[in-house]
């Protein structure tokens, strides 16, 4: 292992967790260089003499064909992550029994749900805990506070790429959908990736029964002896499994011990759906639950009892932009879900709701994402679309192709207020008791600088349409 402390490093790029690398770095090496310019400009690989380094700690936008990451490869200088760095730099627990444990979730959509879940259920055990990682605080922060128990660790596909070392106690793969493509090189390297965080898994693997990918996943990886598979599943679940027993989410995977000859004929029961309910507008979304069951799966992993689940999930409450209520006005309701920024994601958004009772704003910068698999196996929620962004070819196309009967407004991206013109259209396309919502399956720096500023304005316009004269009053 690198001793970080006889070190010469660079680290690449200075968002957050660049920043926190550093600060992590300072007083702990022998000498911390900073990069902080374009990752793709051929000129700042010059400016650094790889013959000096040791280490190269790269930000998570750095992708692995940027010129400064080339040149590390070619010379034989490792490249971490930084949570490659913060697996070197954890502290040992203040009652002395070691690093505090990492309880990790990746997947294509749901990770920053289930990671906060699982805080939340981790807290409701008595547990000192902190959801970290991809969600907000940076792991490398994290992992020098000894008075944490353990880790809740939300990790990206950028994340580990440049991650090797990391063993965590239990990881879940909620999902793999394309995404990212062009960072990775391709989807079996974005699923390669993925399934890093399986690699040397202690104790469980969880994975989605319904995700094929996931499975296969987990049965590719090189575990630590004595790690199990455990899958999850909106059905009844099977033996090593966590599932959905008519409103009951049901334990048959850490109930009791494998040996124990009862263990095939029971089950703990967790929770039930009403502890779910304050999560969406509609009742239980599909994709809500499997969080929750995910979540559960790995809490129980690290010791939980059942009864903490419960408590957990109620306690538990969203981040913005995910399926949030905006308002309601003269029965129609408006729902940002401004985070759905792939086909997936606003897959999730789309069966939430009722059949033909979706106004669905959709667009923005597609990234080379096609939206006819979306578009054929949602076109039954729609009443109409409303088009945004400045990639409006790939949506409008999908639906001429797979849903001609529905009402398609197209929003000229030249307009001086692209969310008030989305807003007054889709509302003049709703009926009493349709969901005007915003999932756009599209990251959205064409027009707005994140999808937190783009749901923000669309709570914004419907706000100004229940404060327009003759509006009912808002209801929220």
């Amino acid at each position: 292992m690198l001793a970080l402390e006889r070190s010469r490093v660079v680290v690449a790029g200075l968002g957050v967790s660049g920043r926190a690398a550093r600060a992590a770095l300072v007083p702990r090496a022998a000498s911390v260089t900073t990069v902080d310019r374009d990752a793709d400009d051929a000129d700042v690989a010059d400016l650094v003499d790889l013959a000096d380094v040791d280490v190269v700690v790269a930000s998570p936008g750095w992708a692995p064909t940027s010129p400064l990451l080339e040149r590390a490869r070619r010379a034989g200088v490792p490249v971490w992550s930084e949570v490659e760095l913060a697996w070197h730099l954890r502290v040992d627990r203040a009652d002395g029994t070691g690093p505090a444990p990492w309880v990790a979730v990746t997947g294509t959509n749901g990770k920053t749900t289930t990671v906060q879940m699982l805080e939340s259920i981790l807290a409701a055990a008595g547990l000192r805990t902190l959801a970290v990682g991809n969600v907000g605080t940076p792991v490398v922060e994290a992992v020098l506070d000894p008075h944490l128990d353990v880790l809740a660790v939300e990790l990206s596909s950028f994340q580990l790429h440049f991650t090797r070392s990391m063993k965590v106690l239990a990881g879940a793969v909620l999902n793999v959908a394309p995404d990212h493509l062009d960072w990775h090189g391709g989807m079996d390297n974005y699923v390669a990736d993925k399934a890093r965080i399986f690699r040397g898994a202690e104790r469980a693997c969880v994975y989605s029964v319904a995700d094929g990918r996931t499975r296969r996943m987990v049965e590719d990886a090189d575990v630590g002896e004595g790690a199990h598979a455990v899958g999850f599943t909106l059905g009844a679940p099977g033996p090593g499994e966590l599932g959905l027993v008519e409103d009951v989410l049901v334990d048959r995977a850490f109930h009791l011990p494998v040996d124990d000859p009862r263990r095939h004929g029971s089950a703990d029961e967790l929770a039930t759906l009403a502890d779910l309910a304050h999560l969406a507008p509609q009742a239980n979304p599909p994709h809500i639950v499997q969080n929750a069951l995910a979540a559960a799966a790995l809490a129980r992993a690290a010791g939980v009892p059942a009864g903490a689940v419960a408590e957990g999930l109620r306690a538990y409450r969203p981040g913005a932009h995910r399926l949030a209520p905006a308002g309601t006005l003269d029965g129609v309701h408006f729902v940002d879900d401004s985070k759905a920024t792939n086909a997936h994601a606003a897959d999730a958004a789309l069966r939430a709701f009722g059949p033909a009772s979706v106004v669905w704003i959709a667009g923005g910068l597609a990234k080379g994402a096609t939206f006819d698999d979306l578009v054929a196996a949602r076109r039954d929620r729609l009443r109409a679309v409303v088009v945004i962004g400045v990639d409006a070819t790939p949506v409008t196309d999908a639906l001429a192709r797979h849903a001609p009967e529905i009402p398609v407004v197209r929003i000229a991206p030249g307009e001086t207020d692209v969310m008030r013109s989305a807003v007054v259209a889709a509302r003049e396309l709703a009926r009493a008791g349709d969901t005007v919502l915003l999932a756009p399956a599209c990251a959205s720096m064409d027009q707005f600088r994140s999808y937190a500023e783009r749901g923000d304005a669309f709570a914004a316009q419907v706000r100004a349409l229940n404060s327009a004269p003759g509006s009912a009053a808002p209801q929220e």
